[in-house]
């Protein structure tokens, strides 16, 4: 068990791969998994807790992959923009289903989709206790999900920003292929980038670590697991600035 200093944090962003939504499929959204998640987010809502989302698009397309087999970088990038902004719309209609007041934001313009991303606008979202799902990235190729996360945290003035995925944490090697795997209660931003742990990108990393935002991998699979995370309870990798931030 890893224990977070004793606190409840009042805004934290959530920010969920696509690939944890696929379920057992192979491509798109399982409707099981999206509902599950829905459902925990609305119980840590309905708690007090503010919330905000990304969601990344690696479900439905993945712009550094598709870059890998010839296509031009930039529009990969874009069309994985896309893909967000699809998963941001799906888990803003379950999320109504359980009466939560949320709202999806763009980084590319989309109007006749969604709203176009304004800071002050999404704070007074938040502010009022509704949720708000910021989807297409950074609005720009060549970032990554993970640096948009981090980003919408820090703009966002989240006290924690957390990475639902498929494991319980961060580990030295890949738990699924090597089962004497180290998984790390806690872990600094420094020590990530220098070990090339599968934690976030390196520009998601030293954003989080220069603006002292501390963040939480967990298994987003596990029922009742955000909740628990957020009450200093479970199972998963805090990672921090300093050893002293624990």
């Amino acid at each position: 068990m890893t224990s977070l200093k004793k606190y409840i944090p009042k805004r934290v962003l959530l920010k969920i791969s696509g690939e944890a939504l696929l379920g057992k499929g192979m491509y798109g959204v399982d409707p099981e998994i999206a509902n599950a998640i829905a459902q925990d987010i609305a119980n840590v809502v309905n708690s007090g807790i503010e919330v905000c989302l990304v969601i990344g698009g690696g479900n439905i397309f993945r712009g550094m992959t598709a870059a890998s087999k010839g296509m031009d970088r930039v529009q990969g990038d874009y069309a994985g923009m896309l893909a967000t902004v699809i998963n941001a719309i799906v888990m803003n209609n379950v999320l109504k289903q359980y009466d939560v007041e949320s709202h999806v934001m763009t980084a590319i313009a989309m109007p006749q989709v969604a709203e176009t991303y304004i800071r002050d606008k999404a704070m007074h979202l938040m502010d009022k206790g509704h949720v708000v799902i910021f989807a297409a990235g950074t609005g720009n190729p060549y970032f990554t999900t993970d640096t948009a996360a981090a980003l919408r945290a820090i703009e966002m003035e989240c006290d924690l920003m957390l990475k639902g995925t498929q494991v319980d944490g961060v580990y030295d090697s890949d738990p699924k292929k090597n089962p004497d795997a180290k998984r790390y209660d806690v872990l600094t931003y420094t020590e990530a980038l220098i070990k090339g742990l599968n934690v976030m990108d390196a520009t998601a990393l030293s954003l989080a670590r220069d603006n002292r935002l501390p963040t939480v991998v967990f298994d987003v699979h596990e029922k009742g697991n955000f909740s628990r995370v957020l009450n200093n309870d479970g199972v998963f990798t805090k990672v921090v600035v300093s050893e002293t931030d624990v």
